[in-house]
């Protein structure tokens, strides 16, 4: 019996843990007093094991330079998740969020669906900016829903559509499960983004066309809103000509700044002509020039902004001016330069903001410190070698693989977090995927999609829990139509979920069918016989391969002296005339060797 714990120690370790967290205990203590406990008990049956356990004492000093090393505290990766997440909360109490849905809801109210359209471009807005799920569900949540309550949405449609919308910032960089993929990966957190930016925005789109098909086939569930909600009013023809205008002057710009700055110049003439068209904006609001209309200036004004840092953040981070790190610093000064020109900055939003980042970034630091207690017992059991030998056995080859390790994945978060799952479960796959050659940022993508399901969940998604928080519990009365509005169940929010969690399955099989949609971080590849090897011109010297000019001239035409034979036989000559070499005697072939 002690010979077959000994030699089972990893999937008795692998199934201890996943009692522990099921009994409720905190992960990042779960999984360091997982590791102690087992680690003990290794050391003492490691004779009995045949030599599949590999611990003993001494190893538990490679502890502190596992805390303190690259993988955590010293880790430059995970320093752009406080950026990040200080962007987030002070963009979420700037009001941007609140700006956003009133204008785009505006813009889209004529249309059936228009507020949940409006619901889900703003979530891939705020996705792109702020990256933290909790922030856009309870941003969207207080704003959105009672709006969408009060013109008739139907309650599941509602509360689904906004959950869905504010899992958006899991896949659309700066997503900060992205980056903890990478460094759980090794690879960049630049490729990571640029991979998963295709998925997120097909996914965008797949959530609109759902909307689409309901407004078609359930139209009272989803109405349009009602001309007096109309405040902006019209106005969409102005819009439009002042997006071309926009196009017009970057075009002028760019054909202008071609010649001087070359591949910069389309860059610089967007910049241009989204800086001058704000600025018109901006000048016909305050100055009543009426040269656009209401709803135009409003969208220009308040949808430049966060473009324009959503630029700043990801825009230096995929042409390489800054590193992801550098990029969250960047977006947490623009969030702060943003919160202030909208006079929303005080000491009381950056407490907040400090308070809330010092908690997540500490939630996945102990988290981090306890999968490296754990991963150290785990490897000296063989576990990653039990973990690989178990997966790529798996039949169907990489795509079996890949079925198989999604639908783990899938049913794990049903209880799981994410950060959980990418510090437990991601370390372990990767390299059974890297042996069967599944390109690792495809593979993070992959796993950063499906880890998405984990907050729409029934009923343990966290998206679900946010948006109960904030969903009215009881019945209130509207305070513009001074009707009583019913209350949102947590029934309603759980079913509301579904349609989304199934869309988020397909997307899985899309990603998984259509590589592409990540490849293309790698760039067009490179044909060998394109290279045209080009070396410097060499005075001096003959062409590669061909032979010397002139019988051993320079290359140049300059005249080469003939170099004098040497005979090593006889002594040095140093100018007078070399002696005769007397001729060899004659040989007598007629007559018998002589030796002597």
């Amino acid at each position: 019996m002690i010979e077959f714990i000994a030699q089972n120690m990893a999937p008795i370790m692998f199934a201890s843990l996943i009692i522990f967290l099921l009994i409720g205990y905190p992960v990042a203590f779960s999984l360091a007093a997982n590791g102690l406990m087992f680690f003990f008990i290794g050391v003492v049956l490691s004779p009995y094991s045949g030599g599949s356990i590999n611990l003993a004492w001494p190893l538990l000093h490679a502890l502190p330079d596992n805390f303190y090393g690259s993988r955590v505290m010293s880790n430059d990766t995970l320093l752009a998740i406080p950026f990040f997440t200080f962007m987030g909360i002070v963009l979420e109490r700037s009001g941007m969020a609140e700006d956003l849905l009133d204008t785009i809801g505006q813009l889209f109210g004529p249309i059936r669906g228009g507020l949940a359209y409006a619901v889900i471009f703003v979530g891939a807005l705020l996705a792109a900016t702020t990256g933290v799920v909790a922030a856009s569900v309870i941003a969207m949540g207080l704003i959105s829903l009672p709006i969408m309550l009060r013109y008739g949405y139907d309650r599941r449609l509602a509360s689904g559509v906004i959950a869905a919308s504010g899992t958006l910032a899991q896949i659309i960089p700066p997503s900060l499960v992205l980056i903890v993929l990478a460094d759980q990966l090794g690879r960049s957190v630049g490729d990571m983004y640029a991979g998963a930016l295709i998925p997120g925005l097909v996914l965008t789109g797949i959530y609109m066309a759902y909307i689409l098909i309901m407004s078609i086939v359930r139209p009272s569930s989803m109405p349009a809103l009602p001309l007096e909600a109309r405040t902006l009013g019209h106005g969409v023809l102005s819009l439009i000509a002042a997006l071309l205008v926009t196009i017009a002057v970057s075009y002028a710009a760019y054909r202008y700044l071609a010649p001087a700055h070359g591949d910069n110049a389309d860059i610089l003439g967007a910049t241009i002509g989204v800086v001058l068209i704000y600025i018109v904006a901006i000048a016909d609001q305050r100055l009543n020039f009426n040269m656009m209309s209401r709803l135009a200036q409003q969208v220009i004004i308040v949808l430049i902004p966060p473009l324009a840092l959503i630029f700043l953040v990801l825009g230096t981070i995929f042409l390489g001016i800054a590193t992801p790190t550098e990029g969250g610093a960047m977006g947490a000064v623009g969030a702060l330069l943003m919160a202030a020109m909208k006079g929303r900055l005080s000491l009381d939003v950056i407490k907040q903001a400090l308070a809330s980042t010092t908690r997540l970034s500490s939630f996945v630091l102990f988290i981090l410190i306890g999968a490296r207690v754990f991963s150290l017992t785990f490897y000296g059991v063989n576990g990653h070698i039990w973990v690989e030998h178990l997966l790529t056995s798996l039949p169907g080859g990489e795509v079996g693989f890949l079925i198989g390790v999604n639908i783990l994945v899938f049913l794990l978060a049903f209880f799981l977090d994410f950060f959980e799952l990418a510090f437990i479960i991601v370390p372990l796959l990767a390299p059974a995927a890297d042996k069967l050659g599944i390109d690792l940022i495809w593979f993070g993508v992959l796993l950063g999609v499906n880890m998405q399901t984990s907050f729409m969940h029934p009923p343990f998604g966290f998206a679900l829990f946010y948006l109960r928080s904030v969903a009215a519990r009881v019945p209130y009365l509207d305070r513009l139509t001074g009707k009583q509005i019913a209350p949102v169940t947590t029934g309603q929010i759980y079913w509301g979920a579904v349609p989304f969690v199934c869309i988020q399955v397909i997307m899985i099989g899309l990603t998984i069918a259509f590589p592409q949609m990540v490849m293309h971080y790698k760039g067009a590849a490179v044909d060998p016989g394109t290279i045209d090897i080009q070396l410097p011109d060499m005075p001096g010297l003959s062409p590669l391969g061909a032979p010397p000019a002139d019988g051993g001239a320079p290359a140049n035409g300059g005249a080469a002296p003939a170099a004098p034979a040497n005979d090593l036989s006889q002594p040095p000559n140093f100018g007078d005339a070399p002696p005769a070499k007397p001729s060899p005697p004659a040989t007598d072939l007629s007559q018998p060797p002589n030796f002597n």
